[in-house]
């Protein structure tokens, strides 16, 4: 894997990958940047019709023809705003109706798994201040109406600094921490207030009614579009004065009230935190932007925390970096931690103890569990507070700021930083999208390879390739299936010969549950047998988990086809996108050694191309 340079671009100027040629006929030359406001917005129409809504090429966002065709940057692409072929308009809508159903089935297993979840969004100053905001907020609305529960965090730093500027006065900030002296306190006041009473506006309307109504009229259309809820959730304390610098009215979150969080999120309200504490004593404290997001993330046991930015996160090729695990973000981290305050700050906050811990997983490429309260940070002074034992307290977060977020200098390794440390305190994914990027939402949670980069702490959580001392648990967990001839009976000598074709799933140096993956390269494909599963582990996706593992370690093979015999279990493979088939599909090799008597189903899968950009060891 190369190391990621988390290279920024120029915030707000793409260029575009080819040539468009629209109804005016005016042409847009390859490296010529767009800035007019209206024209962008025509652009903003060219949609590709694949199923992945934005062609994506070494990182870089390209468009697409309306036939779904890639073509060469160097090329022209002839679309029209209208998302519309040149060809005749009733082939054309066939189409289309056709890509709209496919793209809608696809997302049905997404819907699914959303529904109901917590999705802390932090929407970064440079976005909130940027003609990018309408339109995330409006996919916002979508999501909350498909049952997406949201907090929402908006960045002020854009504007405060702005207000200052218009009142002669210049922004002063020591590491990550703005110093709020008195007239910088009520500038924030103003820009926190403007900008949540802002996004309420615009949450306000809902979907437009015009193309509705030939469904019948409703009376819920004329509701307001979305419940927004706001309040003072937040208890602050004063940041104090730290190595000899008074931060004034600068505070540091205390607590979360996650109580009350829950009471509007459960009446269907999408909650807006600002960054406004407030203290014990009644005071208004300015905090951290990301050092509130990142606390109501771990306090909330948010499923995911999504940082909206102004640009992709690259690696030193320019490419996008579309996965990084904690362990690999972690290690990314403190390389940079000599030349990056905010990466130090993080080692700080996490204690070298994590890393050694992460090492001991090195051999079998699994993450310890973040949940089980045996690698418990250590805050140092100006980072959090404990809770009276000195260990961390999931109340607290990580701000990250200043003038090293500011210019950019380590591109988006700060945002990388909080990621992590979020991630490190039992969040299981954190999504870092580029919000210049149209329907970029929408692109991330509804695809299976999305469109930003995601760091996650549990993908393949504990799942390795098996070895010859885990006989005994992998012949524990068969021997039931076996006895009940769901699978086939194999003696040790069989089971220790395919030792290495096996994938186990340990927890607490317990093997839990098991699967295999036989190749036969000559027809590219490969056969999926054993998947077991402990009987107290079932119904917790560990089945699913390795079925994953499975079709990308088939994918690295260079495999483009999964099969399976089944007798008792067809149900849920089908489910999981196999489906039957004859004998002859099947390599020779492996029709010669069927045991016919059994009579068993046969499956297939084909395997898509894998861009998800998660690696395993093959």
């Amino acid at each position: 894997m190369r190391t990621p340079y988390l290279k920024s671009p120029i915030p707000h100027q793409n260029p575009l990958q080819c040539q468009f040629t629209l109804h005016n006929q005016i042409r847009i030359k390859p490296g010529f940047r767009v800035y007019f406001p209206k024209f962008r917005s025509a652009l903003a129409k060219i949609r590709p019709v694949s199923t992945s809504a934005a062609a994506i090429s070494n990182g870089r966002r390209t468009s697409s023809c309306s036939n779904g065709s890639e073509r060469d940057n160097k090329k022209s692409v002839k679309c029209n705003v209208f998302n519309e072929s040149e060809g005749g308009t009733e082939d054309s809508k066939s189409i289309k109706d056709e890509q709209f159903v496919r793209w809608f089935r696809e997302a049905w297993p997404y819907f699914r798994a959303h529904r109901d979840g917590t999705f802390v969004v932090i929407i970064s100053g440079e976005i909130v201040a940027s003609p990018y905001l309408n339109a995330i907020l409006k996919d916002i609305s979508l999501l909350h109406g498909l049952g997406i529960r949201f907090v929402i965090v908006p960045g002020t730093h854009v504007q405060i600094d702005k207000l200052l500027a218009e009142r002669g006065s210049n922004p002063k900030h020591v590491g990550p921490y703005r110093i709020t002296e008195p007239d910088s306190l009520e500038v924030a006041m103003e820009a926190c207030g403007r900008i949540c009473t802002m996004i309420e506006a615009k949450l306000s309307p809902g979907p437009s009614l015009c193309n509705v109504r030939r469904h019948g009229d409703n009376s819920r259309w004329h509701d307001v579009g979305v419940s927004v809820a706001s309040g003072n959730f937040l208890a602050a304390k004063r940041r104090g004065v730290v190595k000899g610098i008074d931060f004034g009215a600068t505070g540091e979150v205390k607590k979360v009230d996650v109580t009350r969080i829950k009471e509007r999120l459960d009446a269907g309200c999408i909650v807006i935190m600002s960054n406004l504490g407030y203290s014990s004593s009644g005071e208004v404290l300015n905090c951290n932007t990301y050092e509130v997001a990142t606390a109501c993330a771990l306090a909330l046991g948010a499923e995911k925390l999504i940082c909206i930015i102004d640009g992709p996160i690259l690696d030193e090729f320019g490419h996008l970096i579309r996965f990084l695990t904690l362990h690999d973000a972690d290690k990314l981290i403190r390389k940079r931690a000599e030349l990056s305050e905010i990466a130090a700050n993080y080692v700080e906050a996490v204690g070298e103890d994590y890393l050694k811990s992460q090492d001991l997983y090195k051999y079998n490429e699994s993450i310890p569990s973040m949940l089980n309260g045996k690698n418990n940070a250590t805050f140092q002074n100006g980072l959090g507070f404990d809770n009276g034992n000195g260990l961390w307290n999931a109340e607290h977060g990580f701000a990250i700021g200043g003038q090293e977020r500011l210019s950019r200098q380590n591109g988006y390794l700060s945002e990388l930083a909080a990621a992590a440390f979020v991630c490190r305190g039992g969040v299981q994914r954190v999504h870092l999208l580029d919000g210049t990027v149209g329907g970029v939402l929408l692109l991330e949670l509804f695809q299976r390879d999305g469109v930003g980069t995601m760091v996650a702490s549990d993908v393949y959580e504990g799942t390795r390739m098996a070895r010859k001392t885990d006989l005994a648990g992998i012949r524990q967990i068969l021997k039931p299936l076996e006895q009940s001839g769901t699978l086939i009976w194999r003696t040790t000598e069989e089971l220790l010969e395919a030792i290495d074709s096996f994938i186990v799933v340990e927890r607490e140096g317990q093997i839990i549950a098991c699967a295999a993956l036989f190749p036969f390269f000559e027809g590219k494909c490969g056969e999926v047998a054993a998947i077991a599963v402990s009987p107290e582990c079932r119904g917790q996706g560990q089945g699913d988990k390795l079925l994953d593992y499975l079709e990308k370690k088939a994918s690295s093979l260079g495999l483009n086809m999964l099969f399976l015999l089944t007798t008792r279990t067809a149900d849920w493979f089908v489910r999981r996108g196999f489906s039957e088939c004859s004998i002859d599909y099947l390599p020779e090799q492996k029709r010669k050694k069927i045991n016919l008597s059994r009579r068993s189903k046969y499956y297939m899968k084909k395997l898509s191309p894998d861009r998800s950009g998660i690696t395993i060891t093959s």
